[in-house]
């Protein structure tokens, strides 16, 4: 069986979407910073429990005035992955505020969260920072080393066959 599945990486800017993207489609890692504007669309077919899933990812621009155009972005998702970077309080201090608005356009799609950057704490901090978020299921990764990328990916795709 062959499905095609629309995905979409949310998060404010800098979290790593598009280097989770690059590090799970390509397996590279590219130290510049490139701002995506408004949206980038890349596919990966994997094979998840003998289904052969073609994940449509859309990077979607961490920033965007327009509510309209970001909403029209959102429609059609099959799953989300919400990132955040570790580093950055900001970038997760209102996360569920941040899913709640998710799920009043996408209200069955499933969301996997996801803390990115985890290559740049030590194992103390990212102990705290798991311990400060441990209400929520979030899976850390690294763009940088891979850690966990292929994971969120996959755990997303088999919460999409569900």
């Amino acid at each position: 069986m062959i499905l095609n599945k629309k995905i979409i990486l949310l998060g404010h800017f800098g979290v790593g979407k598009t280097s989770l993207i690059k590090r799970f489609i390509h397996q590279i890692f590219d130290e510049k910073y490139q701002t995506t504007i408004g949206v980038k669309v890349d596919k990966k077919v994997v094979d998840i429990h003998g289904v052969e899933l073609t994940m449509l990812i859309w990077d979607i621009a961490g920033e965007v005035k327009n509510e309209r155009v970001y909403k029209s972005y959102m429609l059609g998702a099959h799953g989300i992955l919400y990132v955040f970077d570790v580093t950055r309080p900001s970038t997760y201090e209102n996360l569920s505020s941040e899913i709640d608005q998710i799920r009043k356009t996408l209200p069955v799609a499933p969301i996997r969260l996801v803390g990115n950057k985890i290559d740049l704490l030590t194992e103390n901090s990212l102990d705290s920072l798991k311990g400060e978020l441990s209400s929520f299921n979030i899976l850390y990764s690294s763009a940088k080393t891979g850690i966990s990328v292929e994971n969120a990916f996959y755990d997303l795709g088999k919460a999409m066959l569900q």
